[in-house]
C-alpha cells in the first residue's frame, strides 16, 4: 500500500467512526430510555397516559400528578375481577418489593373501570388487601373513561345480573413517570423479576 493510499484508508476510517458517532449519539438524544425498551407502541409512546382526576378511599380528588410523582406502575381493572386483576396487581407488588430491597423507589396505583360497584371505599379495601403501597382510584363513569380512553385501556361490561356481572377488559400494566409520561408496559405472563428489572433500567436513567 502506498503512502497516499494509506492516507486515504486512515482518512475513511475516521470519517466512518465520526458519522457512526454522530448517529449512535443522535439515536441516544432521541430516546433515552432505548437500552431499556423490549417492545414499540404503535402510534408512539406519547400516544399512552394523560391527566385524570379520580378519587381515593378516603373520598379525596388524586389527579395524575398526585399519584404519579416517580417511577409508577398503573393498572386498569375491577375489585370483582376473580383472577387476573389481583395476580396482575399482586405482581406488581412482588416487582415492587424487589425493586425496594435494591433502594429503589416506585409507585402502585389500581385504577377501577367498574363505578357501579367499586366505590371509593370498595377500591380501598380491595387494594389494601393486595398491598399497602397500592393506591386505589374510583370515580364517576365518565371520568372512569376518559381516564381509560388517555390509557389506551379496553373495557367493558358482561352480563346483565346487577350483582355479578364481570368486566372484559385489556390488562397492561403501564409504568408512568412524571413529565416522562409513558414508559413501557407489561402483560400479565411477565414475572414480576423482569418487571422490577425494567422498571430498574428506566428508573437509573429517569
Amino acid at each position: 500500500m502506498t503512502r497516499v493510499s494509506a492516507i486515504l484508508a486512515a482518512v475513511a476510517v475516521l470519517v466512518g467512526l465520526s458519522v457512526g458517532g454522530y448517529f449512535a449519539m443522535r439515536q441516544s438524544n432521541a430516546d433515552p430510555f432505548a437500552d431499556c425498551r423490549t417492545a414499540q407502541v404503535a402510534g408512539g409512546t406519547a400516544a399512552i397516559g394523560g391527566p385524570f382526576a379520580l378519587t381515593d378511599g378516603e373520598g379525596r380528588r388524586v389527579t395524575d400528578g398526585v399519584a404519579i410523582t416517580g417511577p409508577t406502575l398503573v393498572y386498569f381493572g375491577y375489585s370483582f375481577c376473580p383472577d387476573v386483576c389481583p395476580m396482575d396487581l399482586s405482581r406488581n407488588a412482588l416487582a415492587a418489593a424487589a425493586l425496594a430491597e435494591r433502594g429503589t423507589t416506585v409507585g402502585q396505583v389500581f385504577i377501577s373501570i367498574d363505578p357501579d360497584r367499586d366505590t371509593p371505599e370498595v377500591t380501598r379495601d380491595f387494594a389494601a388487601a393486595i398491598d399497602p403501597g397500592l393506591l386505589g382510584l374510583t370515580g364517576t363513569a365518565e371520568e372512569i373513561a376518559a381516564a381509560a380512553a388517555a390509557y389506551k385501556v379496553y373495557y367493558r361490561r358482561n352480563g346483565d345480573d346487577p350483582d355479578y356481572y364481570l368486566m372484559d377488559h385489556s390488562t397492561f400494566t403501564y409504568l408512568m413517570a412524571p413529565e416522562t409520561g409513558f414508559l413501557a408496559f407489561y402483560r400479565s405472563e411477565a414475572t414480576p423479576e423482569e418487571v422490577a428489572d425494567s422498571v430498574q433500567c428506566y428508573a437509573a436513567k429517569l
